[in-house]
């Protein structure tokens, strides 16, 4: 077992042998490191999933090593006392050796490009964000209200700059002009994101699959196949909406179950993505003459609608489970008919 702690510049490599005894101990730069596992014999090498992990970890499977990433929050708990470096690697090796320990499967690099793709959007819709509050701010302190949304307020800022009798200086004017300049900019780069999301979608047989759900588009398609594969990373269906943080959290007070809010825990970018698409999808849904339909009324009359949109995107992703695991379309079954 070689536990390697890894460091922008520098990583410490700690191995134990069959009886968990410390055989070596070293210190490499990160370029040196994958000549120094090519001298070992095959063994199992754990890392903490971060950044730069899924690369190393591609080299050393090609080396013939076993790869085992796992949470950092994960290792922390066997981390020994005046923390450092060398005990960071030990502690990664030890915590692989556990039977109940969670690994991290090891991302391809078509993964991680479409996992690069999502993020540099998010960030993207972000700037984007802030330039519009930005503006709205600007425009607020000289009186001038606009409605809420974006297509909206681009419309009323149009019509503003036209408005020769508007009460803003040239300079303002001016200003206003770059700012629409600089989201004009931003909404075509991310539009060309969206399109590259669409050519992934219909090229990629799984995510085909994934997009014929109601509420998963194929923004949710491409970073649940970036993030999550073919889905054999997870044994049931529950433990993919789990991961998302989808599933409520229980308390037994006397004996008694109590469901609270749901964890928040895992992919928090996906996490949202599902329950935007179930937001969208409940209307139709719910309206449906069939099993879901019937279950998402009952749910509306008894409970928030928040609570139900969250309940579904957990439903929603258990059923993307199902087609990543098994290879088939969704198909909604019209509910039957009762004598």
């Amino acid at each position: 077992m070689l536990g390697i702690d890894l460091g922008k510049n520098s990583c410490s490599l700690v191995g134990f042998d069959a009886a968990g005894v410390v055989v070596l101990r070293r210190r490499a730069r990160r370029e040196t490191v994958v000549g120094l596992t090519a001298k070992l014999p095959a063994c199992v090498v754990a890392m903490e999933a971060c950044c730069g992990a899924h690369h190393l970890g591609q080299l050393l499977v090609a080396q013939g090593h076993t790869v085992r990433l796992m949470s950092p929050e994960y290792v922390r708990p066997y981390v020994k006392a005046q923390k450092n470096d060398d005990r960071d690697a030990e502690a990664i090796a030890e915590a692989a050796t556990r039977p109940t320990m969670r690994f991290v499967p090891l991302k391809a690099q078509d993964q991680l490009d479409m996992q690069s793709l999502h993020r540099v959007r998010s960030r993207l819709v972000g700037m984007r964000t802030m330039l519009m509050n930005q503006l709205r701010a600007i425009l607020l302190e000289r009186g001038l209200t606009f409605p809420q949304g974006r297509r909206k307020f681009e419309m009323a800022i149009g019509a503003l700059m036209h408005d020769p009798e508007a009460q803003i200086g040239p300079r303002i004017r001016s200003l206003i002009g770059e700012v629409r300049d600089e989201w004009t900019d931003l909404d075509r780069r991310i539009a060309a994101l969206d399109r590259e999301f669409v050519e992934h979608a219909r090229a990629d047989e799984a995510a085909r699959r994934l997009v014929s759900i109601p509420g998963i588009g194929t923004m949710t398609a491409t970073a649940l196949r970036a993030a999550v594969d073919d889905g054999s990373t997870f044994t049931r269906a529950r433990d993919l909406a789990a991961w998302l943080g989808l599933v409520p959290r229980q308390h037994t007070t006397g004996g008694k179950p109590k469901l609270l809010g749901i964890s928040k825990r895992g992919n928090s970018y996906l996490r949202g993505l599902f329950i935007h698409g179930a937001r969208a999808a409940l209307p139709s849904m719910a309206k449906a003459e069939d099993a879901t339909g019937q279950w998402l009324r009952g749910l509306l009359a008894r409970a928030h609608y928040n609570a139900v949109v969250v309940a579904l995107a957990a439903k929603l992703a258990r059923i993307a489970w199902a087609t990543l695991r098994k290879g088939v379309t969704f198909e909604r079954q019209p509910e039957p008919a009762h004598a």
